[in-house]
């Protein structure tokens, strides 16, 4: 397993170590069907922001409530980060697993603690798709989120971070968020309706908690959240980030003591 960077001809050279700081590369290409994508990032800590698009808030009033007055933040564990093309695995019985389209913000070598919203582009490595995979019935009767959006395999991360959104003419305050089940449209969204913007969630995020190198900042979904089930394919789409594709299936039950569960 190692980093590599796409260049614009499709091929990866591999670098060195980490991606933060200077790069060093090793002198090894790859073409990009030869490689097998991970997650981008192993992140120590995956920070979410709940209720951040207001039309996602009214689909989902019933369950969660009002507008928040403040950032609402929840965690996924590392644990719960598959790359592309990896399965969202539903747990056993459930019935009411979602899929939710997100703008991942990656955080660069600086980190960030105590930052200033003007500070924050200084501490942003790059941007990738999250899918902010939430079991509802579980989210609805725990009254917190930690179960409902921690299982492993909850947060697919993807297909690479991109560092240079503005070389490509994009602006992340204002990019096109979309996800499909079987090809069927599902959300469709913009990050310019996002309520609390990209420097203010990570200000904000960053007086709460110290966000180390490589850890990702989940900025919030859509409206258009529907359940998936094993066999599905669902594909989430960010401007100028490519598609990240995960199929779903069900729960593995083998345990870590041996044999099944």
């Amino acid at each position: 397993m190692s980093f590599g960077v796409l260049d614009g001809d499709g091929q990866i050279a591999q670098i060195e170590g980490h991606p933060f700081g200077q790069i060093s590369f090793t002198g090894a290409r790859y073409a990009q069907a030869d490689i097998r994508l991970l997650s981008p990032i192993l992140p120590s800590k995956v920070v979410c922001v709940g209720k951040n698009y207001a039309a996602h808030i009214e689909e989902m009033r019933a369950m969660t409530g009002d507008a928040p007055k403040e950032p609402l933040l929840f965690l996924k564990p590392s644990t719960s980060v598959i790359g592309p093309g990896d399965a969202i695995r539903i747990p056993p019985g459930s019935t009411n697993v979602h899929h939710e389209a997100e703008l991942a913000v990656v955080i660069g070598a600086r980190g960030a603690r105590n930052v200033t919203p003007e500070q924050v582009p200084a501490s942003i490595f790059g941007y990738t798709i999250g899918n902010d995979v939430s079991e509802r019935d579980m989210q609805k009767s725990d009254g917190q989120w930690t179960r409902a959006k921690g299982f492993d395999s909850f947060c697919p991360l993807g297909p690479w971070i991109e560092t240079d959104l503005a070389g490509l003419g994009l602006n992340p305050a204002d990019l096109a968020v979309s996800c499909t089940v079987d090809g069927e449209p599902r959300q469709q969204g913009r990050t310019s309706q996002l309520i609390f913007d990209i420097p203010t969630l990570v200000s904000y995020i960053s007086r709460v908690m110290t966000l180390l190198p490589g850890d990702v900042v989940l900025t919030g979904t859509p409206s258009g959240v529907g359940p998936i089930r094993p066999g599905q394919r669902v594909e989430c789409t960010v401007e100028g980030l490519g598609t990240l594709t995960s199929s779903v299936a069900a729960a593995d039950a083998v345990s870590t003591a041996g044999g099944a569960r």
